[in-house]
């Protein structure tokens, strides 16, 4: 039997005592007048003690922004961004790789369900190095088109899936799989899974995408739904995801960024 090593973790830099890292980006949602916020945030920016967060619906401070101290996913973040919304959204990508870095030393694939870009593989896998990464990374998407009403977004037509799989032409540990989930999972589905990434903006697709992989996730591994924290219209997926894990036994760990951790027992 052939073992993988896990690839090594990048190095982490030595902590600076007197230097704070903060962060500010202008991508927001459900803002009714973006100018006069942007305003207002720029005010508050300076009332506050370093060390803050500005963006993607997230304002701390007195933080450490361990993402911005982690040179590896800084630079994997930077070369993957595609738009201002992949930079706002640091603070979740990072809670990807932080999850891979402990998913990495286990028997399973990667999944991602909802790819869009493919930007969220791409900064994991090239956090550590696209020669050091060996596990399968799967990603599952409609890519032309999106099923939940008012969730198009901008580069969604034929010609995406195309791109897509030119960003990972020199990839060769992703497969994309394109098609309508849970029916896609029938043209491909790894038997184990040690990191599974749900971002699919509707409850039914969720559920039913979690009835097809939960019972395929090796125990440690970890799944992040990326939208369960979100309120307003995402607020059905945490009704539904909730009464689902109940029902075995789990609690979903609602993070501040907008997005849910189970850790498979």
């Amino acid at each position: 039997m052939t073992v993988i090593k896990p690839p090594p973790l990048p190095e982490l830099p030595e902590l600076s005592m007197d230097r704070m890292q903060s962060f500010s980006s202008p991508a927001f949602w459900g803002i009714s007048n973006p100018r006069r916020f942007q305003e207002l945030m720029e005010e508050a920016k300076t009332l506050v003690e370093p060390g803050y967060y500005l963006g993607d619906n997230l304002f701390t401070w007195g933080r450490n922004n361990s993402a911005f101290e982690d040179n590896a996913f800084v630079h994997a973040l930077s070369s993957n961004a595609l738009n201002p919304s992949d930079q706002a959204i640091a603070w979740r990508r990072y809670l990807l790789v932080s999850s891979a870095c402990h998913a990495v030393h286990l028997a399973g694939d990667f999944v991602e369900c909802g790819v869009y870009m493919g930007s969220g593989i791409k900064t994991v896998i090239d956090y550590f190095g696209k020669q050091h990464f060996h596990q399968r990374f799967w990603g599952y998407d409609t890519f032309d088109y999106h099923p939940t009403t008012n969730h198009g977004l901008p580069e969604q037509n034929s010609a995406l899936f195309g791109k897509v799989q030119l960003r990972f032409a020199d990839y060769p540990m992703v497969r994309l799989v394109k098609g309508f989930l849970p029916h896609a999972f029938a043209q491909g589905c790894p038997d184990k899974i040690a990191f599974l990434h749900i971002d699919l903006n509707n409850a039914e697709g969720e559920i039913a995408s979690l009835e097809h992989l939960w019972e395929r996730i090796v125990p440690g591994g970890l799944l992040i739904l990326d939208d369960y924290e979100w309120a307003g219209i995402y607020r059905a997926q945490k009704r539904a995801e909730d009464l689902w894990f109940q029902a075995r036994g789990y609690r979903v760990m609602p993070l501040p960024t907008g997005q849910g951790l189970v850790i498979k027992r």
